[in-house]
């Protein structure tokens, strides 16, 4: 910082300073960190694609699962820096549209031998990308219809499916099971996972899943890790399927017993409710204040300015508006 003396009026001297502080690039490193590690989204992805059109799937599937590094890191940065903007939820559904939507289904068009079914071919493995087009926008517009749980299967678990299939494929083919399938089956089975992301049925978060919050939630998640990196053509398959089954099985079990997911969000609000009690705050109809005399009660720490609705409604559409990995 450079100190420059300037004469006022009158007469007497006086020092400005310019020049920027010291602390100014730091905030702007910050805002600018999500938009990088959306951007070195898009690029794996679209190298994906390069590597798909030139015959290595297989290197293409690898760039995949890059890809859903950095789209859990830029929504992570984005958070923490607390930079979240409508032009970074935009940016990241456009690179997932294309690592999560187009590279995917160029993969399993290559990989599964697609051109030989023609037009039908590119068709399905176009269904898929439409799919996961059409999940993006509508995750845009809205997160789900029930707590802790996504309306369809999230773009990058579908992609996940695709690569990992690949991944497994060649697992078994390295334990000497030479196999060749009828082309219009990986097809068929790239258009339906791709039909599971625009459905209603509600895939968990995993939000509510916090395995390192303990000495053995920690200890437990390093103990997966190593087990699934052991074997991860064959462990990654076994995760995506489980997770692909998940929705429907838990739909099915829910009729069964007659638990509507739309309890779930009954318990929800009312342990919002219950905590809000504790914390002694007025909670509807049940309140009982002298309105007359009483101020009207806020938690600590709100400084006394009630939270606007729409605001808060708006905060959670663009909670991680410098990627989303929830898509």
């Amino acid at each position: 910082m450079e100190a420059v003396e300037s004469e006022g009026a009158g007469g007497r001297r006086r020092k400005r300073r310019r020049g920027r502080r010291r602390g100014d690039n730091v905030p702007r490193f910050g805002a600018l960190l999500p938009n990088v590690l959306t951007t070195g989204n898009l690029a794996a992805g679209f190298y994906a694609i390069i590597k798909a059109s030139t015959g290595d799937p297989v290197f293409a599937s690898y760039m995949i699962f890059v890809a859903g590094v950095f789209d859990i890191l830029d929504g992570r940065a984005a958070r923490l820096a607390k930079v979240e903007s409508r032009f970074g939820q935009q940016y990241d559904s456009i690179s997932d549209t294309v690592s999560f939507g187009v590279a995917p289904a160029v993969i399993a068009f290559h990989a599964g031998g697609f051109e030989e079914l023609r037009w039908a071919g590119w068709l399905l493995a176009f269904v898929y990308t439409t799919c996961a087009s059409l999940r993006l926008a509508r995750f845009n517009v809205s997160s789900g219809r029930y707590e802790g749980r996504f309306d369809g299967l999230p773009s990058p678990a579908a992609a996940g499916m695709v690569v990992s299939t690949i991944w497994f494929s060649e697992w078994l083919r390295g334990w000497g099971f030479e196999f060749s399938l009828p082309p219009i089956l990986p097809a068929a089975g790239v258009a339906l996972v791709g039909l599971t992301m625009v459905t209603p049925v509600p895939y968990h978060n995993m939000k509510g899943i916090k395995l390192g919050s303990s000495f053995f939630g920690l200890a437990f998640s390093i103990v997966l890790l190593i087990f699934v990196f052991l074997e991860p053509g064959l462990n990654f398959f076994l995760i995506g399927i489980t997770y692909l089954l998940s929705g429907p099985f838990e739909v099915i079990w829910r009729k069964r017993t007659g638990r509507s997911l739309d309890d779930l969000a009954v318990a929800v609000t009312e342990a919002v409710e219950e905590v809000a009690q504790d914390a002694g705050l007025a909670v509807g109809a049940d309140a009982d204040v002298d309105e007359s005399h009483a101020a009207p009660l806020r938690p600590a720490g709100v400084g006394g300015h009630e939270a606007d609705a729409a605001e808060i409604e708006d905060e959670a559409e663009n909670d991680g508006g410098g990627g989303d990995d929830e898509r």
